[in-house]
């Protein structure tokens, strides 16, 4: 940032002063061609043709250098045919004349035809009352004047341009060296975080580094969210399984005559736990992608040609938005819709009705049964893993639980309802608009 600061500041300063000195130095320029081109005037107007056809003045000069050998400043009145009428202050040198033009306006040039003094010259041609000859008026000045201003002026723009641009790439390399302060502070911050000083990034920074602070105090925050569940699941899980093994190595131990409906009892107990918490942590670790995106028809038909197969004489009929997405895994939508079209096909009377409906920024994904349905205060206890109304049919009772637990591991929700259509269950679940 400090490089391209100063380089663009160099530019800009460089360009500046190129045409500020192209500027000025026309103005002084043109200031002292004003000056000769008055003198000169000044000159025709007091000129006059003397008895023998010379030139005179009616009235002297006032510049009093015109007197005084080369002094600097000249004057030349020249005519074809006639003698030459200098200033004193030319003494023997003359200013040349040329022939290839006629300067009826003022016309002004550099001449160096005096060696060591090179010269500004105004002149003009004109034709004096009485007389037939054209005068050619000359009024000559030293440029070393013009030449020590212009120096000057480049000096002081130089020295000032220099100044101006170490000012302002000292006040970028501050702008930037202050202006990334916090920045520092915050890498100072997570280093403590990582080295375990400090929990999150507490110092008050500027506006616009606040937001950058609150996004990794909310990702810290998340991360220590995400660890608790780990271990929260993993504690679940372990206390989940100790007491089928504790009932397993008793029975064992007391060579019990059950023993070996024991095991499988047992077994099923902790396999059910294990697909459980497994489930969720498919679900947990599928979350992380920002990009997670699955067409609900897609999934409900694919779980429809699976139901069809298990269940010959229940039909599952889809309706609603075919184009409808939701912000979810393909695995893990096919898992939930698999879960509810199950649970419908078996515990229903033999119709499924399926129905995609976007709901604002969510989707909502209504399954419908026409079997007995479920009464209203056993409707949250049913989602309690190994919960199971009627334990004549096989099932594990982890269907709704693992529906429940993956639908709010996306920021979903599942509601059990009454189908006025059917009659039976009615089971929504709503997922986040993909």
């Amino acid at each position: 940032m400090i490089v391209i600061a100063a380089l663009w500041i160099t530019a800009l300063l460089l360009m500046g002063g190129f045409a500020l000195d192209r500027v000025l130095r026309a103005s002084i320029v043109r200031n002292f061609d004003d000056q000769l081109e008055y003198v000169l005037n000044s000159m025709i107007a007091a000129s006059e043709i003397g008895p023998d056809g010379e030139v005179r003045f009616s009235r002297a000069p006032a510049d009093q250098r015109f007197i005084e050998p080369y002094s600097g400043v000249y004057f030349q009145i020249s005519g074809a045919g006639a003698d030459s009428f200098p200033s004193r202050s030319l003494w023997d040198r003359r200013l040349r004349v040329s022939d290839k033009h006629e300067d009826v306006n003022v016309h002004v040039y550099d001449s160096n035809e005096f060696a060591g003094e090179p010269l500004r010259i105004s002149e003009r041609d004109v034709i004096l009352p009485g007389s037939n000859t054209r005068w050619r008026f000359q009024v000559a000045q030293s440029r070393e004047m013009i030449n020590a201003q212009i120096r000057e002026l480049r000096s002081t723009l130089f020295w000032s341009f220099l100044a101006l641009g170490v000012g302002l790439l000292i006040l970028a390399a501050l702008q930037t060296f202050y202006g990334l302060w916090p920045l520092r502070r915050v890498r100072q911050d997570v280093a403590a975080i990582r080295s375990g000083a400090k929990t999150r990034i507490e110092e008050d920074f500027p506006n616009e580094v606040r937001p950058l602070t609150d996004e990794i105090n909310q990702l810290l925050a998340h991360s220590e969210e995400q660890a608790e569940e780990a271990r929260r699941h993993a504690g679940n899980l372990a206390h989940a399984l100790k007491t089928p093994l504790t009932v397993i190595t008793n029975a064992a131990t007391a060579n019990a005559p059950d023993l070996a409906d024991t095991v499988c009892r047992e077994a099923t107990v902790m396999r059910r736990q294990v697909d459980h918490h497994l489930a969720r942590a498919r679900a947990i670790g599928r979350r992380a992608s920002t990009h997670a995106r699955a067409i609900v028809w897609e999934s409900a038909e694919a779980v429809q040609r699976a139901v069809d197969r298990l269940y010959e004489d229940v039909t599952v009929d889809i309706a609603g938005d075919k184009t409808a997405a939701v912000r979810v895994e393909r695995q893990d939508l096919d898992e939930m819709l698999g879960n509810l079209l199950e649970n419908a096909a078996k515990y229903g009377g033999g119709r499924v009705f399926v129905t995609v409906e976007p709901n604002d920024t969510m989707v909502d994904i209504l399954v419908e049964d026409d079997g007995k349905g479920i009464p209203e205060q056993q409707r949250e206890a049913i989602f309690q893993r190994g919960a199971r109304l009627d334990t004549d049919k096989p099932g594990t009772g982890l269907g709704l639980a693992i529906v429940r637990d993956v639908a709010e591991i996306y920021g979903g929700r599942i509601t059990l309802e009454e189908s006025e259509d059917l009659g039976g269950l009615l089971a929504r679940l709503s997922l986040p608009a993909g």
